[in-house]
């Protein structure tokens, strides 16, 4: 498969988000079928490429440290001085998840303030399980005798980590960050009940104002764009593959 059909399929759905995003205004006619009595049908209180583009930096910020904390964390824990950690690490990225991003909103807000960085912590807390579980599933995962061979290679524990485990255990990391991702751009709508700015704002402002419209324009553009990344993340390349 060439490089250019590998990636038709991303690139098809990108395509069709940006014009999505770019044409929502072309679509009046058909929003106004869902709300004739609407003055108003098309969200305009900020354009929706600057939305998209704000969705994006909030998700990116949070993933980048996800998988900084959470790889780490997990890279940490299958050392020999670290192992006595390994069940915290798993229990603390599990009580991340099952915390409610509300919860944490709620919480964060008073401290924090309204904006963005409230909504950054808890997309952070609810990305880190599936990183941290994927991490130590493909490290631990690997035979120890792959482990002696290299060590019998007379490399160093530094050199296993880097040439041997990370890259066997990469389709499996790969994956768990695939999943935190996309949960991400999912759960960053709610951002906007805290006066972070993004895609979740013609979603709230629908369920406000009762603008149904409104609502499937946010919730399409989403979806889109979970579609585009996780799309992207399955054309990726495997490790040592062609």
């Amino acid at each position: 498969m060439t490089e250019a059909r590998r990636l038709a399929v991303p690139l098809g759905w990108v395509a069709l988000l940006l014009a999505a995003t770019l044409g929502m205004g072309q679509l009046e006619g058909l929003f106004r079928l869902l709300e004739p009595d609407s003055r108003q049908v098309i969200y305009a209180r900020a354009d929706f490429l600057t939305l998209l583009g704000r969705h994006l930096t909030v998700v990116g910020v949070a993933a980048v440290l996800a998988v900084l904390i959470g790889v780490g964390a997990a890279i940490a824990v299958t050392r020999p001085r670290g192992r006595d950690f390994l069940p915290l690490v798993s229990q603390l990225a599990s009580m991340g998840q099952t915390f409610p991003p509300v919860a944490v909103l709620a919480l964060a807000v008073p401290v924090l303030g309204f904006g963005t960085l409230p909504i950054i912590v808890a997309l952070l807390l609810y990305g880190l399980l599936p990183i941290v579980r994927n991490t130590l599933a493909g490290i631990l995962g690997i035979d120890p005798s792959v482990r002696e061979a290299a060590r019998g290679m007379g490399m160093s524990s530094g050199q296993i980590l880097r040439q041997v485990e990370l890259p066997l255990a990469a389709p499996v990391i790969l994956a768990g960050i695939r999943t935190s991702v996309t949960i991400s751009i999912a759960t960053a709508a709610i951002g906007a009940t805290v006066g972070a700015s993004n895609l979740g704002d013609p979603i709230i402002s629908g369920i406000v104002n009762g603008n149904t419209a409104y609502v499937i324009q946010g919730a399409l553009l989403i979806g889109l764009l979970a579609i585009s990344v996780d799309s992207l993340f399955s054309r990726l390349p495997s490790p040592g593959g062609r």
